[in-house]
């Protein structure tokens, strides 16, 4: 007894040992090598660390739920996975890891030895396995070459250095403890990357408001580092196509969580930070409130609530999911993909279609391209009926296009501005057909009839009450409107017409209403007079009557309504509708509550903007013309960039409106405008020239804008006459003129100019800001400024590096004193043309000095190096 009990100590003594001695390797391991969670139990599985320490290769359980267990790549420091090898194929306690010269085996001895997961078969034999300081656990022969990489087979995550190639998706896992393959998946295309679930997309980088799209080269791979996502071309990573700026981090990762969303955080130590996330609205994600769920915002993108849709309820059988509502006769079919279901099977059913009301939108429609164009409603409906696929359709109103929801339905979500009217096809069953072949679930909304032997008069009785229940339960669910017709001798002025991806069109009635018959004026812009407006839904608008409508201005308008309809980013005014009707042209978009910028910043009775605020307000301009130049499918070319036209709104939004002059170009189009278009003051050179005017024409104004964000005035003003900054001798050389009345009017670009030459920025400051900013600050902006207005359309800076310039992430680029030059020239024409108007002299309007007509005087000048215009002649608002 005493012998036994001794052995039983020894043993237990031994094992002990043996598992404390499984110490972790460094680096390198070698053929003939085994792991298992329980051999390593002291290291939490762990058996290989990076040399640095920050990675480690572990038979882990996530959550520790001792049921599931993977090969994993883990950061040490947070303990997330980055990588997993049988992720579809989960161990027992007992599975475990072998190295051998043939690669890696991953076998379940719980499952009688059964093999899980394994390398490749490699024409070397393999010498040793490495995990690098990056977390890539790599299989190297003699010659230390790779054989096989786990950063070339990505699970969920992306570390730093790692490339995510085209064709190669990350694929989120179930959930934390189950690493298995979810539904949805980051991809690349061959211009973007992508989110998906089942093959539809709901967020796409390119679109994203932080993305700055570069070039429109094929995409070879995505990479992080320390500053930015990058999405690079083919060329091995000299070219990037788009760029996401990211705050400096030391090491982060990038990771398609089991939420759908796609988030990039930063670790310092024990600190955490998200450092983005997309997509931002949470309701954008395709399960989020479950099948048909209805999805509604809160205060904040990421603070949702989850409902079901009128008519629906919730499913007792799953809490996830909404089915048609208790007491009604319908079922939601099976998409033939995910049943026996033949094409007919649907047609043999009696079918109808449950309307989920106005303002409900489904996530795909932004980014599928239409099912059908040019049909109606009964048409749509019509083409989900005969496709067993289709589990319902939206409907666009006012583009008559036509969505359809193929094999699987995810959330739908609230979306106020939406002209899409979605419907869910449904079985219909007769309750006098009985319940054959449907399911608990399905029978438990349909009505019990007793039928009982009765005499003559009750048999009458119940074959009305058999007749009643018969028109009740087939009754179409929904009446479809019968298309319009419309004739070709009707004018252009009575159609009502649409445009395919058009926002809600208005009745006229209905925007008078709104407006109580255009009582209250908001301002004025190209082509009409805005008002302030309240729709039914208690939202306000600021509504746009358009008038003196031309034969162009008819264009113009269509113009408008398709580019800002088509286009959606934070720093765009928002299109809410249109109305063409009863010769009556308005367009209604989003309101902002604090109007344009020039009441802002040039008086008006407004206080002064501080110029963090200027800042901000410059960085969000630039921003959505950066997005118009390079994020949308065309560019657009904005042609009518000043601050009536840059909008503010509480909480520091930005955004910028009216587009009506702007034209679409096809990313290989460089064609030449024929028409001059835009404000005076803020026009490029190249209008008067036969140079071809491209987005660079807009970086010219925004440099215009600029400086007057920066003076708080003008760029042609007067003001007090001082000597304490411009002597009356070099007054004309600087752009300046003295006049009677003791003041003087000053071309600000050349001063801008003069001024930083001598590098006295403060000079430059709205005077409402004594004291209140650096020059280190000023000097930023008029820099980026003269940059951006340049003589040279090829030196001045995109758009996005603009933007970059803003953010501090760009350095400032270099300035080309030469290019400048022409503001001189300018500065002395100004001078004399404003003399020339005091002594009775010129009528004619110059372009260039000319800023504002209601304060700069009109002149003309005839010199034979340049073209001039008449103010009657100069298109857009004065």
């Amino acid at each position: 007894m005493d012998f036994l009990l001794c052995f039983s100590l020894i043993t237990i003594l031994s094992l002990h040992l043996s598992l404390a001695s499984a110490a972790l390797f460094t680096e390198f391991l070698y053929p003939n090598f085994t792991a298992t969670n329980l051999k390593f139990v002291d290291n939490s599985g762990a058996f290989l660390i990076s040399s640095n320490g920050a990675f480690k290769a572990a038979m882990f359980n996530p959550s520790a739920q001792q049921l599931r267990f993977y090969l994993c790549v883990i950061h040490a420091e947070s303990n997330a996975v980055t990588w997993s090898a049988n992720r579809d194929a989960p161990l027992s306690k007992s599975g475990s890891m072998t190295l051998t010269s043939d690669g890696i085996a991953i076998t379940d001895e719980g499952g009688g030895g059964s093999l899980k997961w394994s390398t490749p078969p490699f024409r070397s034999p393999v010498s040793a396995l490495q995990l690098t300081d990056t977390g890539n656990l790599v299989l190297l022969d003699q010659r230390n070459a790779s054989l096989w990489e786990s950063f070339r087979n990505p699970t969920d995550t992306l570390v730093m250095g790692q490339r995510l190639h085209a064709g190669t998706p990350l694929s989120s896992s179930v959930s934390p403890g189950d690493l298995s393959s979810g539904e949805y998946r980051l991809v690349l295309t061959a211009s973007d990357a992508v989110l998906q679930w089942r093959n539809l997309t709901y967020w796409k980088m390119s679109m994203d408001v932080s993305v700055y799209v570069n070039s429109f080269s094929p995409v070879g791979f995505l990479e992080m580092n320390q500053s930015g996502l990058y999405l690079l071309g083919y060329d091995g990573g000299s070219s990037v196509v788009a760029r996401l700026n990211l705050p400096v981090s030391g090491f982060r990762l990038a990771k398609i969580d089991q939420s759908g969303q796609f988030t990039i955080t930063s670790y310092s130590g024990a600190i955490r930070k998200q450092d983005f996330t997309m997509p931002v609205d949470e309701c954008r994600v395709p399960l989020i409130c479950g099948k048909i769920g209805l999805c509604s915002r809160g205060a904040s993108a990421d603070n949702h609530a989850c409902s079901c849709p009128v008519g629906f309820r919730a499913n007792p059988n799953n809490s996830t999911a909404c089915v048609p509502s208790e007491g009604t006769h319908y079922s939601l079919p099976v998409s033939c993909s995910h049943s026996d279901q033949s094409e007919s099977s649907n047609s043999s059913n009696q079918l109808s279609y449950l309307q989920l009301g106005r303002g409900i939108d489904y996530f795909a429609n932004d980014f599928a391209r239409p099912d059908d164009y040019g049909v109606n409603v009964s048409q749509c409906q019509d083409l989900c009926s005969r496709d067993c696929s289709c589990l319902g359709f939206f409907y666009d109103n006012s583009s008559s296009s036509c969505y359809m929801l193929e094999n699987a339905v995810g959330s739908v979500m609230m979306r106020a501005s939406s002209s899409r009217l979605g419907f869910i096809k449904a079985a219909v069953r007769s309750p006098l057909s009985g319940f054959d072949g449907l399911n608990d679930e399905e029978a438990a909304g349909l009505p019990i009839v007793a039928v009982v032997l009765l005499p003559t008069s009750g048999l009458i009785v119940l074959l009305a009450i058999a007749i009643l229940l018969w028109r009740k339960y087939n009754k179409p669910e929904i009446e479809f409107e019968k298309p319009k017709t419309y004739s070709k001798s009707m004018s252009f002025d009575d159609l009502e017409f649409s445009i395919p991806g058009l926002p809600q069109r208005f009745d006229y009635a209905e925007l008078e209403r709104a407006t109580e018959n255009f009582k209250t004026k908001i301002g004025t812009g190209g082509f009409g007079t805005v008002y302030k407006g309240m729709l039914q839904d208690k939202s306000l608008v600021a509504v746009k009557r358009i008038t003196d409508l031309g034969v162009r201005g008819k264009s113009d308008f269509c113009t408008e309504i398709a580019v800002i309809g088509s286009v959606h980013h934070l720093n765009l005014v928002k299109l809410r509708g249109y109305c063409a009707q009863r010769r009556q042209w308005l367009l209604v978009y989003e309101y902002m509550n604090r109007g344009s910028l020039d009441k802002s910043l040039f008086g008006g009775g407004c206080p002064p903007l501080e110029w963090e605020e200027r800042v901000e307000v410059a960085l969000g301009a630039a921003r959505g013309l950066a997005y118009l130049h390079s994020g949308c499918e065309h560019k657009i070319i904005h042609c009518d960039v000043k601050p009536e036209n840059i909008l503010l709104q509480d909480q520091n939004q930005v955004k910028l409106s009216d587009f009506g002059l702007a034209k679409l170009l096809s990313r290989e189009d460089s064609s030449i405008f024929t028409t001059m278009r835009g404000t005076r003051g803020y026009l490029a050179p190249e209008w008067l020239t036969s140079s071809a005017v491209s987005d660079k024409t807009d970086v010219y104004s925004f440099g215009m804008v600029l400086l007057e964000i920066v003076s708080g005035r003008k760029n042609c003003m007067t003001r007090a006459r001082s000597h304490s900054l411009l002597d009356d001798d070099n007054a004309s050389s600087q752009g300046t003129s003295q006049t009677s009345a003791g003041h003087e009017l000053v071309y600000f670009p050349l001063y801008a100019l003069e001024m930083h030459e001598q590098g006295r920025y403060l000079e430059l400051v709205d005077p409402r800001l004594a004291g209140r900013v650096t020059t280190q600050d000023v000097e930023k902006l008029v820099r980026v400024a003269l940059c951006c207005v340049q003589e040279e359309p090829g030196l001045r800076p995109s758009m996005t590096s603009v933007v970059g310039m803003l953010e501090g992430k760009v350095p400032l680029g270099a300035l080309r004193i030469e290019a400048l030059n022409f503001l001189r020239f300018y500065g002395r024409r100004f001078v004399e043309a404003s003399v020339a108007e005091e002594t009775g002299g010129l009528s004619e309007v110059m372009v260039f000095p000319d800023a504002n007509a209601s304060q700069c005087s009109n002149m003309s000048l005839s010199n034979a190096g340049f073209s001039f215009i008449s103010s009657h002649q100069i298109s857009g608002p004065r």
